[in-house]
């Protein structure tokens, strides 16, 4: 259903989808994909936060520290279109916030 849903506007392009997991996602949806990581000495703070206990904060912390969704993505898509990028910090953040502006505005100057 989430494909089915979100086919339309992926295909008029220019679109951003932030989600937990992307085995299923076609390939051809994406130019590029970003892993979003975090040290688990911050992630099991920030979980706990925000309110997991138990098996729900031990399941995203092994998560993180196998490296599940970065291997996924590697196993979805190219190689060469994944690139994780570090989020423990605020600035974290900004850095990655600039760094996806930066490739958008590169990847419009070489295609269009």
């Amino acid at each position: 259903q989430v494909i089915d849903e979100l086919e339309d506007k992926m295909h008029e392009g220019g679109v951003i989808v932030d989600y937990h997991g992307c085995d299923f996602f076609p390939e051809q949806w994406f130019h590029i994909v970003f892993v979003l990581r975090t040290d688990n000495s911050f992630l099991y703070d920030r979980l706990e936060s925000r309110g997991y206990k138990g098996k729900k904060l031990q399941d995203n912390i092994q998560c993180e520290i196998f490296q599940t969704l970065y291997e996924e993505a590697m196993l979805s898509y190219s190689k060469e279109i994944v690139h994780q990028l570090p989020s423990n910090t605020p600035e974290d953040l900004e850095r990655n916030l600039d760094q996806i502006m930066q490739w958008i505005e590169q990847w419009m100057k070489d295609n269009n």
